[in-house]
């Protein structure tokens, strides 16, 4: 499994004026969303609801870190592209992003994200991902 191409998912989405900080660029807060919602989609497409999930089995998937190069910013009504890439899903869900712009695309953003599954109430941290993810995403 080691040498297919890793899972990823793409959305495209449009900068609304709220996204923005006083200087007229996207705020950096905001970049974290844009990541969540590629992150979202991207699990929903492989059938994967990590809220059924806790419902289901009391295992929660913080995140334990984050990291974001902002290369290009992003500004108001930018149509843009944010890929989200499955990087690991075995011990932990380390996920790779990129935001482009939609026109050209001219890289704007990159970063990762990191989650270990965690049981509840307990609050006890898993040393694995469940099969069923680690199954859905290829791992």
């Amino acid at each position: 499994m080691e040498n297919k191409e890793p899972v990823s998912f793409e959305i495209t989405r449009r900068v609304p004026f709220y996204d923005l900080d006083p200087i007229q660029v996207v705020w950096h807060g905001n970049y974290m969303n844009y990541f969540e919602d590629a992150r979202v989609a991207l699990l929903q497409a492989h059938g994967i609801d990590l809220y059924e999930i806790y419902q289901r089995t009391a295992i929660v998937f913080p995140i334990i870190r984050t990291s974001t190069k902002h290369i290009l910013p992003l500004r108001y009504q930018d149509e843009f592209v944010c890929r989200a890439i499955v990087r690991e899903a075995r011990f932990k869900l380390v996920f790779d992003f990129e935001i482009r712009l939609a026109a050209d695309g001219q890289v704007c953003t990159r970063g990762r994200t990191e989650q270990v599954a965690v049981k509840a109430p307990e609050m006890e941290i898993l040393f694995s991902i469940p099969d069923e993810i680690r199954q859905a995403l290829g791992f």
